[in-house]
C-alpha cells in the first residue's frame, strides 16, 4: 500500500489539512493518508500539548485517512529523517509537504539523504511558487485541484480575538478547542 505521511504540528488541525489530504488521495497514487502530529519541532514555535494536538487530529479522520502517533510515541525531534526508521515495513511511503516548504527545504536535516530515502508529494499553497522542486518530489496537479490559505496561525489568532472558528475547523475540533480552553 502507498501511504502518504502528512506530518505537522496540527495546532490546530483545520479544513485546509482535510482539503490537502483528500486531494492527495484523489489526484495521486497515495492510497491512504496518515496524519502525523509531531512531538518536537525542527523550527520551534509554541504549540498546544502533544496530547491535545493528537486528540484534535483524531477528530478529522475521514475514509482513507488515519492518525499515526509514531512521532509522539517515540518523542521524535521533528526531523523527518529521524522518523524513517520507525515506519512499519511492507508499505511505500510518500511524505506530503506544502509548496511553502520548498524555499526552506534545504534547511531540513540531512535533506539530501532524505530525498534519496523517501519521495515527496508537494501540494500547491496560495502565495507560494512550486519551486524549487527537488529530485524525488512530485507536484499535485489536476484541473479540479483546490487550494486554500487557511492556517493554524490565523485560527489561533481568531480564537484569541474571541472570533468564531467553526467555519475553518471541523465542528468537533472547534468544540475541543472551546472545552479545553486552547489558544485563549
Amino acid at each position: 500500500m502507498t501511504i502518504g505521511l502528512f506530518g505537522g504540528v496540527f495546532n490546530p488541525p483545520h479544513f485546509g489539512h482535510v482539503m490537502i489530504a483528500r486531494q492527495v488521495l484523489d489526484f495521486t497514487d497515495v492510497e491512504r493518508i496518515w496524519f502525523l502530529p509531531n512531538w518536537g519541532q525542527s523550527f520551534a514555535k509554541p504549540a498546544a500539548p502533544a496530547a491535545d494536538r493528537v486528540a484534535m487530529t483524531r477528530l478529522i479522520e475521514f475514509p482513507g485517512s488515519g492518525v499515526s502517533t509514531l512521532e509522539v510515541d517515540n518523542r521524535l525531534d521533528g526531523r523527518t529523517i529521524n522518523l524513517l526508521p520507525h515506519l512499519p515495513p511492507g508499505h511505500t511511503y510518500r511524505f506530503i509537504i506544502g509548496a511553502d516548504q520548498l524555499p526552506v527545504f534545504h534547511k531540513w536535516a540531512r535533506h539530501g539523504e532524505l530525498l534519496n530515502r523517501i519521495s515527496f508529494v508537494v501540494f500547491p499553497r496560495i502565495g507560494y511558487d512550486m519551486a524549487p522542486m527537488y529530485p524525488n518530489m512530485t507536484a499535485v496537479k489536476h484541473p479540479f485541484l483546490m487550494a486554500t490559505d487557511i492556517s493554524s496561525t490565523k485560527i489561533r489568532e481568531r480564537v484569541r480575538a474571541g472570533l468564531p472558528v467553526d467555519d475553518f475547523v471541523p465542528f468537533k475540533v472547534a468544540r475541543y478547542i472551546r472545552e479545553h480552553g486552547l489558544y485563549v
